[in-house]
C-alpha cells in the first residue's frame, strides 16, 4: 500500500491508484493518516468531517465511511489495516508506506550528509525528498482549520529542507540554481532568514554584489512591516562579509581541506520548559529527590541518575519539571531537557536527534555535529565532564531510549521520567527508582482547589469528594475536570460528579483531555500477546487479581501468562502492589474493558468469563470445606478441562486464601451473575459465606446471598434457591430483620422438603431454633431443635446431630435447666471431640460455661469459655469468639477480678468495631461499668 499526501491525495495498491470514495470518506482516511499506528478518537474524526455542525449520525456515517475504507482499499475484500478500538479508529501504516515517512526520511540523510561535508551525496538526497512533493500536502481536500494547522507544519519541514538543499548546491558550486529557487520560495515566505542569507551568498558568489546587498534591505523590509523585528545577527554578519568581501563568502573547496575547524563555543543553555502551575503534594517525593541531589554534592566526579516512573497521567513531568525549576540555581553550568516521546507513535525522538539537540545547545555548530551515535555521544560526553548540569529527560520510552544520553562522568544530575520502571537503568546504571502514585484525596481536593478556588468547593464537599473519587486521584482527569467545571461555571458539582459517576461513561466525560488517547500509547507500546492480556484483565471485576486468575481468563498456564504481567507491570498499566498481587488503576480498569468489548468477539468474552468463574469455584469450594468441614456440601459445576491446579491442602492454607480473596470474590459473585452465569453466582456465594459468616460480616453475607437467591431463581435451581435462602435468613436475623428472616427459613424449609433432603432441612431448622430463641418463643425454638436432632439422626450426620444437641443444651440453660443443659452438651462435646469438629467444640463449651457460670462454679464456667475462645481464635470465628468475651468477662466480674473483666470485655469491643457490629456498645457499657465514678 502507498499513501501520498504531499500533493492531492493518492492512494495505490500493488501500483494501482484505489478510489477512495465521497469526499467525507476521503477526509477520514487523511486523518487517520495524519496519525499513523495510534487511536484516534471519534470525537477528533467527526470534528475534522463536520466541524461544529456535527449531524446526529456522525458514529452511524463513521461507521459507514470506515467499511467503505476497507472494502476499497482491500479491493473488494475487507482490508483489516482500520481497526475499531475503544473510543475511536487507528490505521496501521508500515515503513515507507506514506510519502511522508519517504520524504524525511531522505531528509535525515541529506542532512548527515552535510554534517559529513559530503555534498553531492547531501544534494541527491534533498533533491529526492524534494521531488515528492507534488503541490500543497491534500490540496484537493476542504480541510478545516484543525487539520489544516497540521498540513501546515508539513510545508515547514519542506522549507526547512529546500533551505539544506540550497546549502548543498552552493557548497557544489552552483550558486546560479540556488538564487534561481531561492527567489520563487522567498517570494512565498519572506520572512524565512536562512534562505535571505543564501540567496545573498549565492548572489555574491555569481558576482552580482548589489544585488546581494540588495536582498539584505528587501529582507529587513519584510521582517520590519511584517513582525516589527531586525534581522537577526547571522544575516547581519552576511551582510558584513559582503560589504568586506570576506574570504569565508567564496565558495569553499570540496570535503578534504587541511584547514583546522574551530572548537565549539560551549554556552549556558537554560532549555526547562514552564513548569506546571498549582503544582500541589508530592512532598515525599521532592525530599527523596533533594535528597539524591545532597548526596550528590558529595560525589563530585559521579553522575546521579533518578527514574521517575508511573501510570500515564500520573504527573511525571510535572513533579520533574516542579523539582527542577527549584534547584536550578544549584547548576551553574545550565539545565537541558528533552521530550523523548517516547509513547507518541507519530514523533518518538531518536536518541541521535536528542543528541544533536543537546550539542547544539551547548554550542556546536549544526555543520559540525558528527553523524555517527558514538561519536555525537563521546562529544556530548566530553563536553560534560567538567561541568555541572542538570539534564531532564522526559517520557523516556525505556532505557536504551536514554543510555546514550547520559553523561560519562563529572558533576551532572540526570532526572528521567517514563511510564516504564527502567528496570535496566536502575540495574546497569545504578538509577534511583522513585515510583509515583496518584495523589492523596487532600492533595487532589487542592490541585481543584487551585483551579477552581477554595470557594467554589466549600459550598459542596460532598460532591467534591465524589469528583476527587472518580477520577482515581489521578492528576490528569483531576485537572480535565476541573477544565470542565471553569467553562461550565454555573453547573452544581454535584452534576459533574454525577457524570462521572457510572463506570461505563467515565472515560466520555474525560474525553475532553484525551484520557483514552494518553493510555492508547501506553497500550499500543505493548507486544501482541501482553496487549491480548490486557484487554482480557478488563474482564477482571477486580479489585485485583493473581497470576492464576489472570492465566484463567487467557487460557494459558501461570508460568506463560507472568512475562506478560511483568511487561504490564513495566509500563506502568498494571501494578503489583503486594507481591503476587496485580490492581489496575480505576480509569484503567476503564479503558481496558472498553477494550475488551469492542475488540474481543462475544464468544471469545464468554469463555473467558466462564474460564475466570471457573478458576475461583473451583478454588474457594474445597478450601470452603477446609474451613466449615461439617457443612453439608454442595455440587457444584463440573471444572472445565485446565492446567494442573493448584487446591489449598490445609485449613490455614483455607484461611490465608479466602482472606486475600475475599473482595474480589464479591464482585465475582455479582459480575457472574450479571453475565448468565448464575450457577458460578450462587455456588462462589455459597463458599464464601463460610468465611463471611464466622467474622460476623453480615452485610457483606446479605449482599451476595441476596445476589445468589436471584441468579438461582433465574435458572430454577432449587438446592440454590433453598441453600441461598437459608444463607439469607441467618444475615437477616443477625442484622435485626427477624420477620424477613422467618419468610426465608419458611421457604428454604418447603424447598428442602420438595428436594427431599433432610440435611438441608435439619440445618434450616437448627438456624429456626436460633431465631425462635432470640425472638423470645423458647418453646418453639426448642421444638425446632428437636426437630432438627431427629433429622439430622435419620439422615446419619453425626456432625448436625452434635451441634444440636449443643443448641438444645444452650436452650435448656436458658430456662433455667441447667443439669439438663449440662447433660446434652456434655454428649455433644463427646461426639465433636471424636470428629475433631473444633468448632462445634467451641460453641458447646461456650454453652457448658453458661450452665456453670449459673450454676454458681464460676471456675469451671471461667475454664470452658477460656478453652472456646482459643478454639474460636483458631478457627477464625471472630463473631463469636466476641460473644464468649462478653460471658467471660461476666463471670470474671462475679469472681471479682474486675481487671480479668475488663481485659476480656475490651477484647470483644475490638472485635465488635473491626466487623462493625452494634454489640460493642453494650460491651462498652461493660466497662463503664467498671470505672471508678
Amino acid at each position: 500500500m502507498r499513501f501520498d499526501i504531499l500533493g492531492p491525495f493518492r492512494v495505490y495498491r500493488e501500483g494501482r491508484p484505489v478510489p477512495l470514495g465521497s469526499v467525507k470518506q476521503r477526509l477520514l482516511l487523511a486523518t487517520l493518516l495524519l496519525r499513523p499506528n495510534e487511536v484516534v478518537g471519534t470525537n477528533e474524526l467527526t470534528s475534522m468531517l463536520w466541524g461544529d455542525e456535527e449531524p446526529a449520525s456522525a458514529a452511524a456515517n463513521l461507521r459507514t465511511y470506515v467499511r467503505g475504507l476497507r472494502q476499497s482499499l482491500g479491493d473488494g475484500a475487507s482490508w483489516d489495516g482500520i481497526t475499531a478500538v475503544a473510543g475511536g479508529y487507528a490505521l496501521r501504516v508500515g515503513p515507507d508506506e506514506r510519502d511522508l515517512d519517504l520524504f524525511d526520511a531522505a531528509a535525515a540523510r541529506g542532512r548527515d550528509a552535510l554534517v559529513t561535508s559530503d555534498a553531492e551525496r547531501a544534494e541527491a538526497e534533498l533533491s529526492a525528498a524534494l521531488g515528492l512533493w507534488r503541490g500543497a500536502p491534500l490540496s484537493d481536500l476542504p480541510l478545516r482549520s484543525a487539520l489544516a494547522r497540521r498540513v501546515a507544519q508539513f510545508e515547514e519541514r519542506r522549507l526547512l529542507v529546500e533551505e539544506d538543499y540550497a546549502e548543498a548546491v552552493l557548497a557544489l558550486g552552483a550558486p546560479a540554481d540556488v538564487v534561481r529557487r531561492l527567489r520563487a520560495l522567498l517570494d512565498l515566505h519572506p520572512l524565512r532568514q536562512r534562505a535571505w542569507g543564501q540567496l545573498m551568498v549565492g548572489l555574491y558568489r555569481i558576482g552580482d554584489v548589489a544585488g546581494a546587498l540588495d536582498a539584505f534591505q528587501q529582507a529587513r523590509q519584510a521582517l520590519a512591516e511584517e513582525t516589527g523585528l531586525d534581522p537577526a545577527p547571522e544575516l547581519v554578519k552576511v551582510y558584513d562579509d559582503i560589504l568586506h568581501h570576506r574570504p569565508e563568502l567564496a565558495a569553499q573547496p570540496p570535503s578534504g581541506s587541511d584547514r583546522p575547524v574551530p572548537g565549539p563555543h560551549i554556552l549556558r543553555p537554560e532549555q526547562l520548559p514552564r513548569a506546571v502551575p498549582e503544582f500541589v503534594g508530592r512532598s515525599t517525593e521532592l525530599a527523596n529527590l533533594d535528597a539524591l541531589l545532597d548526596g550528590d554534592a558529595q560525589r563530585s566526579s559521579t553522575v546521579v541518575i533518578s527514574a521517575v516512573s508511573g501510570m500515564a497521567g500520573v504527573g511525571k513531568t510535572a513533579l520533574a519539571l516542579h523539582w527542577a525549576h527549584r534547584v536550578a540555581g544549584r547548576f551553574p553550568d545550565g539545565q537541558l531537557y528533552v521530550n523523548l516521546r517516547g509513547y507518541d507513535e507519530a514523533g518518538v525522538v531518536s536518541p541521535l536527534d536528542a543528541l544533536s539537540e543537546f550539542l547544539e545547545a551547548l554550542g556546536v555548530p549544526h555543520a559540525r555535529i558528527p553523524a555517527g551515535m558514538e561519536a555525537r555521544t563521546g562529544l556530548y560526553r566530553s563536553l560534560l565532564a567538567s561541568r555541572r548540569m542538570l539534564v531532564v529527560l522526559d517520557n523516556a520510552r525505556d532505557s536504551a531510549q536514554v543510555r546514550a544520553l547520559l553523561p560519562g562522568s563529572g558533576g551532572c544530575m540526570v532526572v528521567v521520567t517514563s511510564r516504564d520502571r527502567l528496570g535496566g537503568l536502575i540495574a546497569a546504571e545504578c538509577a534511583v527508582p522513585l515510583t509515583l502514585g496518584v495523589l492523596t484525596a487532600e492533595e487532589s481536593t487542592s490541585l481543584l482547589a487551585g483551579r477552581l478556588g477554595a470557594s467554589r468547593l466549600s459550598s459542596e464537599p460532598a460532591a467534591v469528594a465524589d469528583i476527587v473519587e472518580a477520577a482515581g486521584r489521578l492528576p490528569l482527569a483531576l485537572a480535565i475536570v476541573a477544565a470542565r467545571v471553569a467553562t461550565h461555571p454555573t453547573f452544581p458539582l454535584g452534576a459533574i460528579a454525577a457524570e462521572l459517576h457510572s463506570t461505563e461513561t467515565r472515560l466520555d466525560v474525560l474525553a475532553d483531555g484525551d484520557v483514552r488517547r494518553v493510555f492508547s500509547w501506553s497500550y499500543l507500546a505493548l507486544g501482541q500477546e501482553a496487549a491480548r492480556l490486557f484487554t482480557l484483565l478488563g474482564l477482571h471485576p477486580g479489585p485485583d487479581l493473581t497470576a492464576a486468575a489472570a492465566a484463567a481468563l487467557a487460557g494459558m498456564p501461570t508460568a506463560a501468562v507472568t512475562p506478560r504481567l511483568r511487561e504490564l507491570t513495566r509500563l506502568n498499566l498494571l501494578a503489583e502492589h503486594t507481591p503476587g498481587r496485580y490492581a489496575f488503576h480505576d480509569l484503567l480498569r476503564a479503558y481496558a474493558a472498553e477494550l475488551a468489548e469492542s475488540s474481543e468477539r462475544a464468544d471469545e468474552r464468554a469463555a473467558a468469563r466462564q474460564r475466570l468463574y471457573d478458576h475461583y469455584l473451583h478454588a474457594a469450594y474445597p478450601a470452603a470445606l477446609l474451613l466449615q468441614p461439617q457443612w453439608p456440601p454442595i455440587e457444584p459445576v463440573p471444572p472445565l478441562p485446565v492446567p494442573a491446579r493448584h487446591s489449598v491442602t490445609d485449613h490455614g492454607g483455607a484461611l490465608a486464601w479466602f482472606t486475600a480473596e475475599h473482595r474480589v470474590l464479591i464482585r465475582v459473585v455479582r459480575q457472574a451473575a450479571q453475565n448468565g452465569f448464575e450457577a458460578y453466582a450462587w455456588q462462589v456465594a455459597w463458599a464464601l459465606n463460610t468465611f463471611v459468616a464466622p467474622r460476623g460480616l453480615w452485610q457483606d453475607q446479605l449482599d451476595i446471598q441476596r445476589v445468589a437467591l436471584t441468579a438461582a431463581e433465574k435458572i430454577d435451581d432449587l438446592a440454590g434457591q433453598a441453600a441461598a435462602n437459608r444463607l439469607l435468613s441467618r444475615a437477616l436475623t443477625r442484622l435485626g430483620d427477624r420477620d424477613a428472616a422467618e419468610h426465608r427459613l419458611k421457604r428454604a424449609l418447603e424447598l428442602h422438603e420438595r428436594l427431599g433432603d433432610p440435611t438441608g432441612q435439619a440445618q434450616t431448622l437448627h438456624n429456626y431454633c436460633e431465631l425462635c430463641y432470640l425472638d423470645g418463643r423458647f418453646d418453639e425454638a426448642l421444638a425446632h431443635g428437636r426437630e432438627a436432632l431427629r433429622l439430622y439422626r435419620l439422615a446419619g450426620n453425626r456432625s448436625g446431630e452434635a451441634r444440636t444437641l449443643n443448641a438444645i443444651g444452650w436452650l435448656l440453660a436458658t430456662t433455667g435447666d441447667y443439669a439438663q443443659a449440662i447433660e446434652s452438651c456434655t454428649e455433644a462435646l463427646h461426639q465433636q471431640r471424636q470428629s475433631d469438629d473444633r468448632n462445634g467444640q467451641a460453641a458447646t463449651l461456650d454453652s457448658l460455661g453458661f450452665a456453670y457460670d449459673h450454676l454458681g462454679e464460676r471456675d469451671r464456667a471461667a475454664d470452658c469459655y477460656e478453652q472456646a475462645i482459643q478454639l474460636f481464635r483458631d478457627s477464625a470465628d471472630r463473631y463469636h469468639e466476641a460473644e464468649t468475651l462478653i460471658r467471660l468477662g461476666d463471670t470474671r466480674e462475679g469472681m471479682g477480678d474486675l481487671t480479668a473483666a475488663a481485659l476480656a470485655w475490651r477484647q470483644a469491643v475490638r472485635i465488635y468495631e473491626d466487623v462493625g457490629d452494634p454489640a460493642a456498645a453494650q460491651a462498652r457499657r461493660r466497662l463503664e461499668r467498671l470505672a471508678p465514678s
